[in-house]
């Protein structure tokens, strides 16, 4: 555990700088532009070429060094921020640029993200893979609390420039961490066949097809991915448009999720996890959904900030416990196909509903909820009215589909199988 431990410090310190520049780059979006569907478009570019990338992503972390993977994705990464930080500097960068920008690192992170979860098996005991799954969860909400607290207090003095900087000084943090530990590289022997290329190519999709616990395991997922991730594509300018642009109310709602994603790592931890993963998944699902239905419901910080420490207290449980089943049921030398084929398919699947949920909030619902519009009257009460009330309304219909997903989940035969 001591060289996961090493390397999971690096990206924690990593992950803060990254969001304390996503923060900034969401502040400075909404002033440019006052559109949701501008901002649910930044997540759809960044899925988009991960999708092509992906296919090959399994092949490539299971022949080359992973070590060497991740630290080329830190280093594209850190790229990245040079040249959206010389464009700032120079009074050039628009949309687009962070369309291409997202659309790079998406690229490149992809291959170094799955290259990091599938070195997993070999740094962690398997007994210990639920609290190594729940430390990771650590990592994206424990810099959910930091990040946004710390780049609202030295945005107004260090300017994007400045936090562009801190976020250079965290990368070379994570590649520090890389090059003085070392990753043991699984035996390859049995990736390594004359099969072609399409074949090989496709090995991650008949390994989990040909398996009906593992079809219903990614199905469910693939359902829960779609919601969340249509309700997390209008989250920002939600808040925002609901809160006439406040900083601080955005940056509380973060902090709120970091608070509650590492609290509930914290117990994760503790506890260890319940001994049938899949039901801690399904609880999670359902926990999840119910409190982000309050969140839409919500108006104000007094409702939001609660809610999203509720919603985040159940991601760690269901992330870790969806992980440690996958790591448990595939061989690690076929890990990196095996998870590459199911990124692909949530990734795909994230694309959509990003693609769908900016135009679907801002240009239908948004006009029907307006105070004098008869549909007001029927669902004003589920999300209120006026600005962001479209966005909120879908907010809330993704969030009870979650929890209904999880709730479906107990009925299906093929889950209850799972030896996890």
């Amino acid at each position: 555990m001591r060289t996961f431990t090493v390397i999971w410090f690096g990206q924690l310190v990593s992950t803060i700088g990254s969001y304390m520049t996503d923060f900034v780059l969401t502040l400075w979006a909404w002033d440019a532009t006052g559109s949701a569907t501008s901002l649910a478009m930044m997540g759809f570019y960044s899925q988009m070429p991960r999708i092509p990338i992906t296919l090959f992503a399994g092949l490539i972390v299971d022949r080359f060094n992973r070590k060497h993977l991740m630290l080329a994705g830190d280093s594209v990464a850190a790229l990245v921020a040079i040249a959206i930080g010389w464009l700032y500097f120079a009074k050039c960068l628009s949309m687009w640029h962070l369309y291409g920008a997202v659309m790079l690192s998406g690229s490149f992170g992809q291959i170094q993200s799955l290259a990091y979860e599938t070195s997993l098996s070999g740094l962690v005991p398997p007994d210990k893979l639920t609290r190594a799954n729940s430390m990771n969860s650590a990592v994206h909400y424990g810099a959910a609390i930091v990040a946004p607290a710390l780049a609202g207090l030295l945005h107004p003095h260090i300017g994007l420039l400045g936090i562009l900087g801190l976020d250079l000084v965290s990368f070379g943090v994570a590649v520090a961490t890389l090059l003085v530990r070392f990753i043991p590289q699984p035996s390859t022997a049995a990736g390594r066949n004359r099969d072609p290329l399409m074949a090989k190519l496709a090995f991650g999709f008949r390994e989990v097809w040909r398996q009906p616990t593992l079809r219903a395991l990614l199905l469910i997922s693939t359902l829960f991915c779609f919601f969340h991730d249509m309700g997390g594509a209008i989250y920002e300018p939600m808040i925002l448009a609901r809160s006439t642009g406040c900083a601080l109310v955005l940056a509380s709602t973060a902090t709120a999720a970091g608070i509650g994603g590492v609290a509930g790592a914290i117990l994760l931890s503790v506890w260890g996890g319940p001994s049938r993963k899949v039901n801690g998944m399904l609880a999670g699902f359902i926990g999840a959904g119910l409190s982000k239905t309050v969140f839409g419901m919500g108006v104000s910080p007094q409702v939001w900030v609660p809610a999203q420490f509720c919603s985040s207290l159940h991601f760690p449980l269901l992330g870790s416990s969806e992980s440690a089943i996958w790591m448990t049921q595939i061989h690690p030398a076929q890990q990196g196909r095996v998870f590459a084929a199911n990124a692909l398919v949530l990734q795909v699947v994230s694309a959509g509903a990003a693609l769908i949920a900016g135009p679907l909030a801002e240009r239908v619902l948004d006009p029907a909820l307006l105070p004098s519009s008869p549909l007001a009257n029927l669902l004003g009460g589920m999300a209120g009215t006026g600005p962001g009330a479209g966005m909120a309304l879908l907010f809330v219909l993704a969030a009870l589909s979650m929890a209904g997903i999880g709730l479906g989940g107990y009925s299906l035969v093929s889950l209850k199988q799972l030896k996890s």
